[in-house]
């Protein structure tokens, strides 16, 4: 892979991440909207301090967990957040304007289009209107791009490094979901592992955020269920937002890559990601709830993190003298 290239390769896997990331904080918003007009103001108030906590980090914003107004500024349009959708957007059209010449031109006209109409948009506008409509249209056309690269550019390296990139930033926002999710409400589960009615709207939304609740009824019915959701998005093998289905595409992307580069089976971002798949390939949930589900999704964000380094040191920002020795 020469040196242009890797240019290449780092901005369409930054863009990919770009997007799949405003598409999730979109998303995640507009269910908290449709949920929390149904909730007592403090199991509100701690809704919107797990949504700091998944989108944003663990930093004090004590105006956006009082304040469901202070938190749509926060998560859309502070350019102090890192993930709001306004930094998302525009950063995935930098890294798009980076490569216009490797991808579709429609691909730049959608981009082009998000982030004018974003930017053209204002924090009094949104809430005086219709945000439900806003974050919902944001996922549209992160879905409308997503399917206009699926169908119009070749399945080479790059189209396989957008892949990579979307798929490695689903897999760490559903398992960090989970994380901050059930570290708050599975405490409350009952033996029978029910789900209460305090509880219940913050569990079905978990699923919404994760784009899940109409195919997880479709399996489980709509007996919401706290090991059947951990199974769900943790381990399903066919749903594209589940931890494993992202595994597996991550995976096979990594291979193609690496058979066009001819980077060696025994490279290390080859054996992490086989080891990664395998874990959840073979795992059963009851016997990752025994074990600790905190600590599994722990493992799987910082193993997540390490196939990011690696991408990294392997394809995009490796030395000269690196690649000499793998040869």
């Amino acid at each position: 892979m020469n040196a242009m290239l890797s240019r290449v390769a780092d901005s369409l896997y930054w863009m990919s991440r770009y997007l799949e990331r405003a598409d999730h904080v979109a998303r995640q918003f507009d269910v908290h909207l449709t949920i929390v007009t149904e909730q007592a103001v403090d199991v509100a108030r701690r809704r919107r301090r797990r949504l700091i906590t998944c989108l944003v980090g663990e930093d004090e914003h004590a105006a956006a967990e009082a304040s469901d107004y202070d938190l749509a500024y926060l998560l859309t349009f502070d350019e102090d957040n890192p993930s709001s959708l306004v930094n998302c957007i525009a950063s995935a059209r930098e890294n798009a304007r980076q490569v216009r010449e490797q991808i579709n031109s429609q691909m730049w006209e959608q981009i082009n289009q998000m982030y004018l109409t974003v930017r053209n948009q204002s924090m009094i506008e949104l809430w005086s209107g219709q945000p439900h409509n806003f974050y919902h249209w944001i996922n549209q056309e992160v879905y409308r791009f997503q399917g206009i690269t699926d169908s119009r550019i070749t399945r080479d390296q790059g189209w396989h490094f957008i892949q990579i990139g979307r798929y490695l930033e689903r897999a760490s926002e559903t398992a960090d979901a989970l994380n901050v999710d059930f570290r708050e409400l599975y405490s409350s589960a009952l033996e029978t592992d029910a789900v209460d009615q305090q509880t219940y709207l913050d569990w079905v939304g978990l699923l919404r955020g994760c784009a899940a609740y109409e195919a997880y009824s479709k399996v489980y019915t709509a007996n919401v269920q706290p090991r059947h959701i951990v199974e769900f998005l943790l381990l399903n093998q066919i749903f594209p937002y589940s931890v494993r289905f992202g595994i597996s595409r991550i995976q096979s992307s990594l291979q193609f890559v690496g058979e066009e580069t001819e980077t060696p089976k025994s490279a290390r971002v080859y054996r992490l990601g086989g080891r990664l798949r395998a874990m959840l390939d073979y795992a059963q949930v009851d016997e990752i709830m025994e074990g600790g589900l905190g600590s599994y999704l722990l493992n799987i964000q910082n193993q997540c993190a390490q196939i990011h380094q690696l991408v990294y040191e392997t394809y995009i920002a490796y030395s000269v003298e690196d690649k000499l020795k793998a040869v």
